[in-house]
């Protein structure tokens, strides 16, 4: 375990047990360097602890990427809750879990994430003042679910002008993998930008919601590596872009909300060898942390939300990196935010 921690380079990983109320979470602290660690608490039903705490240190350390491109002036982490969100949760688990997060005293603030609420939120934050995303805190801006779908919009429209040459989603085929939360908004976006969409999700409730909703096409899970299309959009859980659907996928874009979409980061190299172009879920996926931060420097909705525009200027930052570099996109993206990372540590060193 001590070894995966050095390789994913975390401060603190912390265990949280309360056996009375079937509490069984687990906070990765990625990196505080820029500020307080920030990331969603999610609430999964994992197969084993070890899957649950590979995403919790995959998913933390994504945020402090997200969070240092998104200049926001905080650091990464995230929590899970080994859970099942439909039939385990209780108030008493998430009032255990608010006081662990209290307990840590400020180096992790969390939000919602999947299997989370608003409510669920309000709930835990009226137990520490280190949560954010609900709608009783005076600063507190809800649902994270536009503002992330929005960036994720940004995100496609940047790469579709990169790779495509494209200004305007008109007709563009878009085969979009999750209508949760954001990946229904980003339905929306999509729809009403006239882009041809077709869906999917392990739910059928979500699938026949967002094809009553905004009459799009809609195909099983597997089924949606294979439609053809211009732009691939994951908007479920990470890992779906590897060795085994990369082959099948008939997109020039790559490009979407979810988390850790590379089950490996060679999985870049195998798009690039396609000529499937790829924007890192971490560039695009800043719309929820943004609005949530938000909270702490007690911004306001629209300044917040205006906050989120960074996303087409990292877009055009990444790819330019890259070109010039001669690498891939991915390399170009981590590049971009290690650098500000670092940066900001040499800064406050001078500043001593």
């Amino acid at each position: 375990m001590f070894d995966t921690i050095a390789e994913y380079g975390h401060e603190k990983i912390v265990y949280c047990y309360e056996p009375d109320v079937n509490l069984r979470a687990i906070i990765g602290v990625h990196s505080t360097a820029l500020g307080p660690a920030v990331g969603g608490c999610r609430m999964r039903k994992y197969a084993t602890d070890e899957e649950a705490l590979f995403d919790v240190m995959r998913l933390s350390r994504g945020m402090s990427l997200k969070n240092a491109a998104a200049n926001l002036g905080v650091g990464g982490g995230k929590s899970v809750i080994i859970a099942d969100p439909f039939t385990e949760k209780t108030p008493e688990l998430l009032i255990a879990f608010a006081e662990a997060i209290e307990s840590l005293g400020g180096i992790y603030w969390t939000a919602e994430d999947v299997g989370m609420s608003v409510d669920d939120l309000n709930l835990i934050c009226r137990h520490t003042k280190y949560a954010m995303g609900g709608t009783e805190n005076p600063y507190g801006l809800g649902d994270p679910s536009l503002p992330t779908a929005y960036g994720a919009f940004l995100g496609i429209k940047a790469g579709a002008e990169i790779k495509m040459g494209i200004t305007d989603l008109s007709g563009v085929k878009v085969a979009l993998q999750g209508v949760g939360n954001v990946g229904t908004q980003l339905c929306g976006l999509l729809t009403k930008a006239g882009a041809d969409v077709t869906v999917t999700d392990v739910n059928t409730a979500r699938v026949e919601n967002a094809v009553k909703e905004y009459g799009v096409k809609a195909v099983a899970p597997d089924d949606i590596y294979d439609v053809d299309c211009d732009i691939f959009t994951p908007a479920a859980f990470g890992g779906s872009i590897n060795e085994n659907t990369i082959p099948r996928l008939t997109a020039k874009l790559v490009v979407g909300p979810a988390n850790n979409q590379l089950l490996k980061d060679s999985d870049a190299v195998l798009l690039a060898k396609r000529d499937i172009y790829f924007i890192p879920d971490f560039i695009v996926s800043c719309g929820g942390v943004t609005m949530g931060t938000a909270e702490m420097f007690h911004l306001t909705y629209d300044e917040a939300f205006k906050k989120i525009e960074i996303v087409t200027s990292n877009v055009h930052e990444v790819d330019q990196i890259a070109r010039t570099r001669g690498i891939t996109t991915n390399e170009a993206a981590l590049e971009m935010s290690w650098g500000r990372i670092r940066a900001t540590k040499a800064a406050k060193k001078t500043a001593k």
